[in-house]
């Protein structure tokens, strides 16, 4: 009876994604049961470039990875796909839905920036770094579930940016500890905060309005999104949840008085799938 009870194991991919990356793995839950593991399979490619720089100890190392995984993708495309708990089921999603290769490409080549401890020289290269490894991973999503219009491409774009922005924002004490920040050179020097002090764990009161003022990009590209929403298909609408966890975590830096050190900011709550859940049900992102 345990066993006739047991919930069905999950694939690789998703086990991956469900680890390492739960807010897209929340999202994924309401796709097509038909569609779901190529979902899983591009997140846990998405999550397998990413980590990238945390998992070398030298630049090279990181670009001899990242070259591993173009000709992975290459591979992929060419139908030879390495056997590669990742590569062999994100081969059959892409070639099941036709996806577009040079999203993989630039996704790719986006991650390189992560070998560069040096942070954005100002907001415009900030934006500029999280469209091009945020953007892709919704657009292909949106591909997997149909939706190619170029309304839904342009609403991918926006979301997936201000989704990369907020957790830029999220990840900001974690880099901090390891001597790295993604946050603009000049609004740091704006708002007199320094890397030193934020690296200590010390930040001067400043970097709440650094922290704002990326909130506040984020927040105007979902805007900017959402005024596509009556051309978007519904199908779209998993690949685009991450709209709705942007706002969660965005709402709570705020309530935090954007201290991006705050211990609250680390605590789960039981809002962001219940968002999730209901955004989903009335067909909303």
């Amino acid at each position: 009876m345990d066993d006739f009870m047991a919930p069905p194991a999950l694939s690789a991919c998703a086990e991956a994604v469900r680890k390492h990356d739960n807010d897209r793995f929340l999202t994924a839950l309401f796709a097509p049961s038909s569609v779901r593991e190529d979902l899983f399979a591009l997140y846990a490619f998405n999550h397998e470039v990413a980590k990238t720089r945390e998992v070398v100890t030298e630049p090279t190392l990181g670009q001899i990875r990242l070259q591993w995984w173009r000709e992975s993708i290459e591979g992929a495309f060419e139908g030879q796909p390495r056997r590669h708990e990742v590569v062999e089921p994100l081969a059959n999603a892409i070639t099941r839905h036709g996806l577009d290769r040079t999203q993989f490409d630039l996704l790719i080549d986006g991650r390189e920036a992560d070998l560069d401890d040096e942070a954005p020289a100002d907001m415009e290269c900030l934006i500029n770094y999280a469209q091009v490894t945020g953007a892709p991973p919704v657009r292909l999503a949106c591909q997997i579930l149909g939706a190619r219009d170029p309304a839904s491409m342009e609403a991918a774009r926006l979301v997936g940016t201000a989704w990369a922005l907020t957790g830029i924002l999220r990840a900001t004490p974690f880099l901090a500890r390891g001597h790295r920040s993604r946050l603009p050179l000049t609004l740091m020097t704006e708002h007199r905060v320094t890397e030193p002090a934020l690296f200590d764990g010390k930040p001067e009161p400043g970097l709440a309005r650094v922290a704002e003022a990326v909130a506040d990009m984020a927040r105007s590209l979902l805007q900017q999104a959402r005024t596509l929403r009556a051309q978007v298909p519904k199908q779209a609408l998993p690949a685009l949840l991450p709209a709705i966890l942007a706002d969660h975590y965005l709402n709570r830096m705020e309530k935090a008085g954007y201290d991006l050190l705050s211990p609250v900011l680390l605590r789960p709550t039981v809002g962001r799938p219940l968002a999730v859940g209901w955004a989903a049900t009335i067909g909303r992102w």
